[in-house]
């Protein structure tokens, strides 16, 4: 018989900060057992009002931008200013091919050994919908642990990084510099949902690509802003902030930013027209950086810093939160459906021969899905 959970002493746990206690919520968390299911909404319950003080930010980027490197130097320099740090990690191909987030872990050496720090691997949870779900309540854990910057990773592929800007309140994007083609690896969805964007590697030979790469990307923002955000006036081109003979420097005052889009992402409901005024625009800030030499990291935080402070300035941070919990809800709602309609016996029994029949060409799949969902509620 599975021994029962005792949720008071897991709270107890990480409350205190206790490392082996926030592990062990964790994989609770990550359980599909339903009864660690029910234990685990139990502990959440518990450690809700101790949650949400902490700056959320999600990291995507092109491949080979370097980005475990960058977050082991990232996570460390932020450490270094008293921060206690916890990476957290979106990669549903982890249930196919092991993990690539597992492999991450092991490059992030200084991090991993940094007391301050916590870095976990990617869930196994079969699917998008299950490794979101638990990194959601992941970062429920680590706040009420006292990490007070949750840094959580997508591999970026597929709608991983839809799923992370979902629950995070920045979300930052690497990229690398190339030789005319930097905009090629990196797809248009990807690039709206970014409100700060660092141009990795920036050191050696690459750095005058770099500077090239960052006011290409921050022409391009300016032409893909949604909602016509480039029409702020002066102040609302996007800027590039290059690593120069002196460290970072700033292209201009066009780089101070003022608010996010309300609507752009969730922030709220504001209608299909969403339409922001002048001092609701967020310019993405297009900065150099390099994490193996640790260059431009300190200037790539400040700007997540004045992403946040322009949130809260506005009561956005608030009502964004807000938001996701509700989208995190229809989320649920869609998930636990999915998962009754796939266990339910009529239609285990008659979705062979449906999809079967679908493929031969002799039911069209709006039909198929017509009479599963028949199944399913019972009419059939």
């Amino acid at each position: 018989m599975a021994r029962e959970v005792d949720v008071d002493a897991y709270a107890k746990g990480v409350l205190d900060g206790k490392r082996a206690a926030v592990a062990r919520a964790i994989t609770l968390v990550e359980s599909t057992r339903p009864d660690h299911r029910a234990a685990a909404q139990r502990l959440l319950t518990e450690l809700l009002p101790h949650s949400g003080g902490a700056r959320r930010i999600g990291v995507s980027g092109v491949p080979g931008v370097g980005k475990s490197t960058f977050i082991d130097a990232f996570g460390t320099m932020l450490t270094g200013l008293g921060h206690r740090v916890a990476v957290l990690a979106v990669d549903p191909s982890s249930t196919r091919t092991g993990g690539s987030i597992l492999g991450d872990k092991t490059r992030m050496e200084r991090l991993s050994a940094d007391p301050a720090a916590f870095v976990r691997p990617s869930p196994s949870a079969g699917t998008l919908g299950g490794v979101a779900k638990a990194t959601r309540e992941s970062i429920v854990v680590m706040e009420a642990a006292g990490y007070d910057v949750v840094l959580v990773e997508t591999v970026g592929v597929g709608q991983s990084e839809t799923a992370v800007a979902g629950m995070v309140d920045s979300f930052l994007l690497l990229t690398l510099a190339r030789t005319g083609d930097q905009l090629q690896g990196i797809k248009k969805g990807v690039l709206e949902l970014a409100d700060v964007v660092a141009v990795n590697k920036a050191d050696g030979p690459h750095e005058r690509d770099a500077r090239a790469a960052a006011r290409e990307l921050a022409g391009a923002l300016r032409l893909m802003r949604p909602h016509g955000l480039g029409s702020a006036g002066p102040g609302g081109a996007p800027s590039a902030d290059v690593v120069g003979a002196r460290g970072l420097g700033s292209a201009g005052p066009g780089d101070a930013p003022s608010a996010h889009v309300v609507g752009a992402r969730g922030f709220g409901s504001a209608g299909p027209g969403d339409a922001p005024s002048a001092d609701a625009a967020w310019t993405p800030p297009v900065l150099s950086c390099s994490a193996r030499e640790s260059r431009g990291l300190d200037t790539v935080w400040d700007r997540l810093e004045q992403h946040r402070a322009l949130l809260e300035a506005e009561g956005r941070l608030v009502a964004k939160r807000r938001e996701q919990q509700v989208d995190w809800a229809w989320a649920m709602v869609r998930d636990e459906l999915l998962g009754r309609l796939r266990s339910h016996p009529g239609v285990r029994a008659l979705g062979p021969s449906l999809e079967q029949r679908v493929r031969d060409g002799e039911l069209t799949a709006t039909l198929a899905a017509e009479r599963i969902l028949e199944v399913f509620a019972g009419e059939g």
